[in-house]
């Protein structure tokens, strides 16, 4: 007896638990998941290779790696650069607030030269020490960028050769500056003067770290979402989602009734572990990824009602209630395990091979697999044992299973 009231107590407790985990997190979990650009609004632009250069797809990877670079300097989490052989890639800033800036900052070569005056180069970009550009101030307080190179006897060699001449410093073929060599300048560090204000000279700084882009871009369209675009869109789909789970809840008490219940709490808990998967693995949500979640339930729900449907033939055949939910939890669990394995393979295809919509809602579909998986499987055999076992459930009508269908064999 005390055994029976332990089991119910247990069950009670973890449907309270999951309850009023899942009522008093789920805000805090939602707003620490990163929304994609066709939902919180942003900027996307599609760059080819320009003619007339040797492009592969190490080189679009490359290229893509120094647009990641820049597009830290711009403070946008979770950027999607998407290489497009044979010689595109597509940059998608999902929150980015300034678009002009962003065009600005991603177009731009940043190839730093340092020229004589018959237009010679001296130096490029390449003879900086990594990360060597940075702010600081000159004399009369006003900012400037300070270079650090990586031979200071070969700068030490070029102002020698040219004190008392300008050497003018080019980013790509705009003139920045072009300081006189008043002195022979050892140790390795040169200045670019002539910015405004702090704000540009540390733009610069940022550019000329983050390096020039391998490869020459033009870019093909660009285009933005607005914000309340964005909006408009996340409300939308979270109110289709909701009457679609609302939907599912209704039919799942009504058609299996106890299996049911116990079906609808884990399919609670399941979404509430994805939104959390979704967090920790840093994942960025996109519209395709709200679908792919919807679709996760669905597939979740269709794990338990192949449990129940199990259960209940062994009941028509004349099990125990007992001994139909074990013997049908152990012979459903074949059969959802292939169809999610099956589903995931082609989830990992499309991962592979599909474009940055694609991939989104690959990733979000293949986590929901696993994570429904573990709840239709775990949690839910768990909850229906404890009730079984509490020695309350002895009427097969509670499985929507009538007298007159149980075999008598």
């Amino acid at each position: 007896m005390k055994e029976r009231k332990r089991n119910i107590v247990f069950f009670i407790l973890l449907v309270v638990a999951i309850i009023v985990l899942v009522s008093t997190t789920t805000g805090y979990i939602w707003k620490n998941i990163t929304l994609g650009l066709d939902l919180q609004g942003g900027f996307e632009v599609l760059y080819e290779a320009a003619p007339g250069q040797k492009v592969n797809t190490q080189m679009l990877k490359d290229t893509a790696a120094a647009l990641n670079t820049r597009i830290n300097v711009l403070g946008v989490s979770e950027p999607d650069i998407t290489v497009e052989p044979p010689n595109r890639i597509r940059v998608q800033l999902a929150g980015v607030k300034d678009k002009n800036k962003a065009r600005e900052m991603l177009g731009k070569q940043a190839k730093l030269t340092f020229r004589d005056a018959s237009g010679k180069v001296l130096l490029t970009g390449s003879d900086l020490k990594e990360n060597g550009a940075k702010v600081d101030y000159d004399q009369i307080g006003q900012p400037v960028v300070t270079l650090q190179l990586k031979n200071p006897d070969k700068f030490t060699n070029i102002t020698r050769q040219y004190l008392g001449q300008p050497i003018p410093i080019y980013l790509d073929e705009q003139q920045l500056s072009a300081p006189v060599v008043q002195q022979v300048i050892t140790g390795g560090t040169a200045q670019i003067t002539g910015q405004k204000n702090v704000e540009e000279a540390q733009q610069l700084a940022d550019l000329l770290n983050a390096g020039a882009i391998p490869l020459k871009l033009n870019e093909v369209q660009s285009f933005t979402v607005d914000a309340s675009l964005g909006d408009d869109s996340l409300r939308d789909s979270l109110v289709a989602g909701a009457y679609a789970v609302i939907g599912i809840f209704i039919f799942m008490i009504g058609f299996y009734r106890l299996p049911g219940l116990v079906s609808v709490i884990t399919l609670i808990c399941y979404s509430y572990l994805l939104l959390v998967t979704f967090m920790v693995m840093g994942a960025t949500l996109t519209l395709p990824g709200i679908a792919a979640f919807i679709l996760g339930i669905g597939m979740a729900v269709d794990a338990n009602i192949i449990m129940n449907e199990r259960i209940r033939e062994e009941l028509r055949i004349g099990k125990s209630i007992k001994a139909a939910v074990r013997l049908g939890s152990k012979r459903s669990f074949l059969t959802i395990f292939d169809a999610n394995i099956t589903t995931i393979i082609a989830g990992v295809v499309l991962f592979i091979f599909g474009t940055a919509a694609l991939k989104g809602f690959s990733v979000t579909l293949i986590a929901g697999i696993i994570v429904s998986f573990l709840t239709a499987i775990a949690l839910s055999r768990m909850m229906m044992n404890l009730i079984i076992r509490s020695n309350l459930v002895k009427n097969p009508a509670l499985f929507r299973v009538r007298e007159d269908e149980i075999s008598d064999l």
